[in-house]
C-alpha cells in the first residue's frame, strides 16, 4: 500500500502522535583522544546523522558558540561537547571527510556556526531541506518531517535548555541523539521513496479542498 505524504503536514496533529526515541548507545565525548577514536568509528559506516545544539539566548545580543556537535550511525551516537573541547583536529576531519554522506537539516546555518569556531572544508553534507523538495514536500523542520514520512513525534521540549551545562542531563542526551539519528532515518526513507515511487502526495489545494467538501 502507497504511503500518503503530505506537501506540508498540519502541526496541530503532531501532539497526539506516538514519540520515537533513539534507541542505541549514546556516548558523550570531551577529550581530542575521544573524538578520534569516535571519528575512526563514524567514517567506516556508510552514512552519518549530524546536528548541532547551541545555548538558547532570551535577550538581545550577540549568539553563543555552538556548544555540542552530534553525530550518529544507526546504532551510534556521539556528542561531542565542542564548548568543552572546542573544534579538535579530529572534528575538523570528520566535518572535511569527503567519503562517508552526512545527513543533517538546515546544514548552511549548522555549517555557518562551526565555522565560527575554527576553519575547515566542507565535506561531504546532504541537507534534507532540499532533498524533500524532489517529492513535492515543502515542510522544514525535521520535527513536521518526521511525523509526516513515519507517523511519529519528535519531542522539543529539550531544545531551549542549556547545552553548556557542565553536565548533560538524560532528557538532554537523548534529544541531540534523536535529532541526529531521525536525519538518517529520513534520508533513507526519502531514498526508497524515490526507488519505488511507494508514495501518494497529497498536495495543500486538494487537501482543503476536501476539507471545503
Amino acid at each position: 500500500m502507497a504511503k500518503t505524504i503530505y506537501q506540508k503536514y498540519d502541526k496541530t496533529q503532531i501532539g497526539s502522535l506516538p514519540r520515537v526515541l533513539f534507541g542505541g548507545r549514546v556516548v558523550v565525548v570531551l577529550t581530542e583522544a575521544e573524538a578520534s577514536r569516535a571519528v575512526d568509528y563514524l567514517l567506516s559506516q556508510p552514512i552519518i546523522g549530524i546536528d548541532t545544539e547551541t545555548r538558547p539566548n532570551f535577550r538581545k545580543g550577540p549568539m553563543h558558540h555552538v556548544a555540542l556537535l552530534q553525530a550518529a550511525s544507526h546504532d551510534v551516537c556521539f556528542l561531542f561537547r565542542l564548548c568543552q573541547m572546542g573544534l579538535t583536529p579530529s572534528i575538523k576531519r570528520l566535518l572535511e571527510d569527503t567519503t562517508v554522506a552526512k545527513i543533517g537539516l538546515s546544514l548552511v546555518d549548522d555549517l555557518h556556526q562551526l565555522q565560527r569556531l575554527g576553519s575547515f572544508k566542507k565535506g561531504n553534507f546532504i541537507d534534507l531541506q532540499h532533498h524533500v523538495k524532489e517529492i513535492g514536500v515543502e515542510d522544514m523542520s525535521l520535527q513536521k518531517l518526521y511525523a509526516n514520512f513515519f507517523g511519529q513525534k519528535i519531542s522539543k521540549r529539550q531544545q531551549l535548555t542549556n547545552w553548556e551545562a557542565d553536565i548533560l542531563n538524560d532528557k538532554q542526551k537523548l534529544y541531540a541523539a534523536t535529532d541526529a539519528w531521525a536525519c538518517i532515518m529520513l534520508y533513507e526513507e526519502l531514498i526508497r521513496l524515490e526507488k519505488t515511487n511507494d508514495y501518494f502526495l497529497v498536495k495543500n489545494d486538494e487537501l482543503q479542498a476536501n476539507t471545503a467538501a
